[in-house]
């Protein structure tokens, strides 16, 4: 059997002792190989990689996407949460201030109403002592009009000898009071 012509030529060149892929006889075949395998390697990657590295990507981004949403709108949320709260707080602090005001006018008027009537209970008790002591005061002086004329007539029997009639000795202390 004749062997091809190709085998021929691969057998001399493996004589000669060089290497075939730098051979230029080789090379029409080896550039249909290339391109052979370059459209299968393309057309797998532009296919079945490329899509699902897209699609990879394309899904990152939109949850990427989401969650900086999600995040601003919970921001915007707690920045409207934290505005009401301050509100409420101010609330309650204008509503404890009032309070505190009118505890504080209702205690005053409390004291003032007791102060009054404490102070109406003390006059009323002065006023009586003033009474009592105006009373001791007459009876005092009744008593001292008598103990006066009493005197006087031991004052006057002593030094005159004679005792002075009762209508005298009243008739001198009117004179001198």
């Amino acid at each position: 059997m004749a062997e091809p012509a190709h085998t021929q030529a691969a057998a001399e060149h493996v004589s000669a002792g060089g290497l075939p892929q730098f051979d230029p006889a080789w090379w029409p075949g080896q550039i249909v190989w290339v391109l052979i395998i370059f459209a299968v390697l393309y057309v797998a990657l532009s296919k079945l990689v490329l899509p699902r590295v897209g699609g990879a990507i394309d899904n990152r981004a939109k949850v990427i996407a989401d969650d900086i949403a999600d995040a601003r709108a919970l921001r915007d949320e707690a920045q409207a949460q934290a505005a009401e709260a301050e509100a409420q707080t101010k609330a309650a602090r204008a509503q404890s201030l009032k309070t505190a005001s009118e505890a504080k006018a209702k205690a005053a008027a409390e004291a003032a109403a007791r102060d009054a009537e404490q102070e109406a209970d003390l006059n009323a008790k002065l006023d009586a002592a003033e009474a009592q002591i105006r009373v001791a005061r007459d009876k005092a002086m009744k008593n001292v009009s008598t103990i006066a004329a009493e005197t006087a007539q031991a004052i006057t029997a002593r030094l005159t000898g004679k005792a002075a009639t009762d209508a005298e000795v009243k008739s001198a202390l009117a004179k001198i009071a």
